[in-house]
């Protein structure tokens, strides 16, 4: 059974009251009625929060005690969402303009005919949807400033780009192919922008998140009674995006039925409401995503062929930021702007070891997996603190070299975070050694050290002074291993001191 819609009759004349609540209870109404605005300020008050309390209230102007305005001005104070409908026996300008300035929906005169009432539950029911309609297309708008973003700084995601600018404008179904967090739907919303219908609406639907029944009234409508609980018809998303975009993400998760049905829209143009017998005829491009294997889904029968080859006229595959790691810097460094901005907070550039153990780790949440990172970030401001996170969730250990003491009670974090310090410290003093042909003092000045701080982490390292290359030991220590037995370390330089010049 449908659930009856609530309404609640506030009039001091008795006539009134039962003449409004027969008419009402043969439309299918349930209805209750009060005489005096302070009862029907006591039973709303008493309803508890949003959707408790009736869904139209009636009311009189001229009652005794207090009147029909007060009693609105005080429901407006409760509860802001009722529906009020006044009633008088006149039609004052001033106080047909205090009731809706104070939030009533419409204004009835004395004696009204049945239609005239039937009108503004309409005008009621009308405004609700409008409501319904902005609140997506708020969310909607929110959606489209925080998610469009395409930076692209790796061979691969510049020839998506590439891509992207190609098929845009060319009206045709667009499957994009990669794993959960990578970016799908921002290519997406690319495509959208730069085709002949960005003007148009762009309208997403998870298919994964709704089961099947519910997936179909969502992107196909219903019609009123078609059933349980569809007290109104409802259009679907295909109607709401005709002219525009639909972007199905995880369209592999779409149950074989909705597949079919989907199959007949992209070929003809055209699908039924839910309980209707008339046909919809809509224009709209469809770009399709999912992050599972696509062929093997249809080796298993969950995807259907015939669907795939529709949607599939034209492909882009984003892949993991593991594989394009180049743009790890460039898209922290975007999030860090943004969540900085957003909570108000300083945008801290983070360490150099922080972006080198970022730079490590595989993200497999990709994106999505970075991007929240950033978030706790910006939120805790504790560079050190989310380095160790890094390196807790990659597990990455680093056995000792073989000339390096151990420290075997030096377990945990804190030896993780040291072995991996020196390990870029090193790398760095080679590759500065080897780009000033292994000149010391010029390679002091470039990494911003002193001569003598230099030498000390040479010896440290076991960095050889010969010409060109790192010696096999210092490699060894860099891999965590020892020099493999058909590798024989390079032989150690003659002791020069702190002082002597290299010639």
């Amino acid at each position: 059974m449908a659930k009856k819609e609530k309404v609640l009759i506030v009039d001091d004349e008795p006539s009134i009251r039962k003449y409004l609540q027969t008419l009402l209870e043969v439309d299918g109404f349930d209805v209750h009625s009060v005489s005096s605005g302070k009862e029907a300020l006591e039973r709303i008050g008493a309803g508890g929060g949003p959707g408790e309390g009736p869904d139209f209230v009636i009311l009189d102007v001229l009652m005794p005690e207090m009147d029909g305005i007060e009693t609105l001005r005080r429901l407006m104070q409760l509860n802001r969402s009722l529906n009020v409908i006044m009633l008088s026996c006149s039609n004052e300008v001033n106080t047909v303009v205090e009731a809706i300035r104070l939030g009533a929906v419409d204004y009835l005169t004395k004696p009204f005919e049945k239609p005239e009432l039937d009108a503004a539950f309409l005008k009621v029911r009308q405004k609700q949807e409008l409501r319904t309609e902005n609140e997506a297309l708020r969310e909607y708008c929110e959606q489209l400033t925080e998610d469009l973003s395409f930076l692209a700084a790796s061979p691969q995601m510049l020839k998506i780009r590439q891509q992207i600018l190609q098929i845009a404008p060319v009206d045709v179904p667009v499957f994009i192919s990669g794993e959960s967090g990578v970016g799908k739907e921002v290519v997406a919303r690319m495509i959208h922008l730069r085709s002949t219908r960005r003007n148009q609406a762009f309208v997403k639907v998870n298919c994964a998140a709704l089961p099947g029944e519910l997936l179909e009234s969502e992107l196909f409508g219903y019609e009123q009674g078609a059933f349980t609980g569809a007290v109104r018809s409802k259009p679907g998303k295909f109607e709401l995006a005709n002219k525009g975009t639909m972007f199905l993400d995880e369209i592999a998760e779409m149950s074989p039925h909705l597949q079919a049905k989907l199959l007949h829209v992209l070929q003809d143009g055209q699908y039924s409401r839910l309980g209707a017998r008339s046909v919809v005829n809509v224009d709209v491009r469809v770009l399709a995503a999912t992050n599972m294997d696509v062929k093997d889904a249809m080796r298993s029968g969950r995807f259907r062929e015939d669907l795939y080859y529709r949607l599939n006229v034209l492909s882009i595959h984003i892949p993991p930021l593991r594989e394009r790691t180049a743009e790890i810097p460039l898209l922290f460094r975007h999030f860090l702007l943004k969540y900085s901005e957003k909570y108000q907070k300083p945008a801290v550039e983070p360490s150099k070891h922080l972006l080198e153990a970022a730079l490590r780790y595989p993200w497999p949440g990709n994106l999505r997996e970075l991007e929240n990172f950033v978030k706790r970030y910006v939120i805790l401001e504790d560079d050190q603190g989310s380095f160790r996170e890094l390196l807790e969730m990659t597990g990455q250990q680093r056995v000792p070299p073989r000339d390096e003491a151990p420290a075997p009670k030096e377990q945990g974090l804190k030896a993780l975070v040291r072995s991996l310090k020196d390990e870029a410290e090193m790398e760095a003093i080679a590759d500065a050694l080897e780009k000033t042909n292994w000149c010391r003092k010029d390679a002091a000045r470039m990494l911003g050290i002193s001569y003598k701080a230099l030498l000390y982490k040479m010896r440290q390292f076991n960095l050889d002074s010969g010409r060109g290359s790192r010696s096999a030991a210092a490699k060894a220590a860099a891999q965590g291993k020892e020099p493999s037995s058909g590798e024989p370390a390079a032989k150690e330089p003659a002791p020069t001191g702190f002082g002597t010049r290299r010639t």
